[in-house]
């Protein structure tokens, strides 16, 4: 309710008639407004009520009144009784429905509660009123809790030269609010000036909660106070002015909440449509389970190259240099494939497993292994794949090299053994170690002709 916007007749209701009444008047601005005065200073024992129209509570907890009047100096009037006021009463009376009206109301004061008895700060004179300075004082009140429909507002005078100019009632809240990405209502204020009433919020549209619960606080003051918890942007969504979340771009994606905003595509990789929180790998191109959606998509390696094979008796060591390609990783292991075969290499089948691998079959980091526990006589194929940690991720088997082995004899031997179809490394291993053998051959031969000569 504010009368100072009303341009009829407010309506309000006076008792006994010849109190308070209702006329038009000028504000300090000249503007007209509907007020009610009184000024029966000079007959003694007054009593004079004014009482509002019904006012809807609108949910409102505590209500404030604020209340605009002049008042007479009662020094400034000649012949005025001591009964001469320079203050007036205020109260209120909460009810759920319409009671009062011009033809019944309450009168006494039992059925009102006293909010105030409200004083001038300053008073006018005669001579200030001839000159119209008027001085008007202005003066807030609050009152609760409140808990039926409505209520009134009653005024009393008791001898008092007086005009209300305006009497405006509102109550305090704290407007809805978008904080921390999450959406707060519209709250009332508390039944107290002092009181703080949670407010639970929820998260804007395309944002999820990361602390709970999430609340604000809203003080007496209709201002929202100590935010506890917050939402931000789920993936795929960045911030827009600290309000709203909007969809990261093709070519761009946002993997976690707590990213700051969208990035652009690794290497490799795409995001065909809006909102992505991860892209996805181009053809031929994988993510290991262990890799973050920042890095860039990697390929299988390409085979082992260069082995080399050395053969002692039911033994062999193999050696070989790492694949050209690692496809993007820093992470390529190797696994031996152990196969024995038939004489004639037609059939084979997975080795015993007493076969023994030094230091191990599968996961090598280093490019060498040594392989023991052979049948003597016996062909084996070894198969040297390179895998990385996308791998398994493949349609396809690792990419390896192959070396077709046969034991020696238990006993002296130093047999060499290398495919041909590795890059030519092989048979330069092999002639380098023939060549070992022959000068060895030869130095064993000259021992055996010296004792002869001797």
């Amino acid at each position: 309710m504010d009368t100072r916007t009303a341009t009829a007749e407010l309506g309000w209701t006076a008792n006994p008639a010849s109190g308070w009444e209702e006329v038009s008047g000028y504000d300090e601005n000249l503007n007209t407004i509907r007020t009610y005065q009184v000024c029966n200073v000079f007959e003694p024992n007054q009593n004079n009520w004014l009482l509002t129209t019904f006012i809807h509570r609108r949910g409102a907890h505590r209500i404030y009144a604020e209340m605009r009047f002049t008042v007479r100096d009662c020094s400034s009037l000649p012949n005025v009784p001591g009964s001469c006021k320079e203050t007036f009463n205020l109260y209120y009376y909460e009810t759920d429905s319409v009671i009062a009206t011009k033809k019944s109301a309450f009168w006494s004061e039992a059925p009102y509660l006293k909010v105030d008895t409200i004083a001038a700060d300053e008073s006018f004179s005669q001579v200030d009123f001839g000159g119209r300075l008027m001085k008007v004082n202005t003066e807030v009140r609050s009152f609760g809790p409140l808990t039926r429909n409505g209520f009134y507002l009653a005024f009393q005078d008791y001898g008092a030269c007086m005009s209300l100019l305006s009497v405006r009632v509102f109550f305090k809240k704290c407007p809805s609010i978008v904080q921390n990405f999450a959406v707060f209502p519209e709250t009332m204020t508390g039944a107290e000036s002092t009181s703080l009433v949670i407010a639970r919020g929820t998260c804007i549209p395309n944002a999820e909660e990361v602390d709970v619960p999430i609340k604000l606080y809203c003080n007496g003051d209709g201002e929202w106070m100590v935010p506890i918890g917050r939402c931000t942007c789920k993936p795929g969504y960045e911030p827009e002015n600290s309000v709203a979340c909007k969809a990261c771009p093709a070519g761009m994606f946002k993997a976690s909440q707590e990213a700051e905003g969208c990035s652009h595509c690794p290497s490799n990789s795409r995001s065909p449509s809006e909102a992505s929180p991860i892209c996805t790998c181009r053809t031929g191109y994988y993510r290991a389970d262990f890799d973050p959606p920042e890095v860039a998509c990697t390929s299988v390696p390409s085979g082992p190259r260069n082995v080399i094979s050395i053969v002692n008796e039911t033994s062999i060591i193999l050696e070989w240099h790492p694949p050209r390609e690692t496809g993007g990783r820093d992470d390529v292991t190797y696994n031996i494939i152990c196969r024995k075969c038939r004489a004639d290499r037609r059939s084979c089948s997975r080795c015993d497993d007493n076969v023994e691998f030094v230091p191990r079959q599968l996961g090598l980091t280093e490019c060498r292994v040594s392989i023991s526990s052979l049948w003597a006589h016996t062909p084996y194929t070894f198969d040297i794949q390179a895998v990385n940690g996308v791998s398994g991720k493949s349609p396809f088997p690792p990419q390896h090299v192959s070396v077709n082995i046969t034991t020696n004899q238990a006993g002296e031997s130093d047999g060499i053994c290398a495919p041909p179809s590795v890059c030519g490394a092989g048979s330069l291993a092999v002639s380098h170690l023939l060549a070992h053998r022959a000068h060895r051959d030869k130095h064993h031969q000259g021992d055996t002709e010296g004792s002869l000569r001797s």
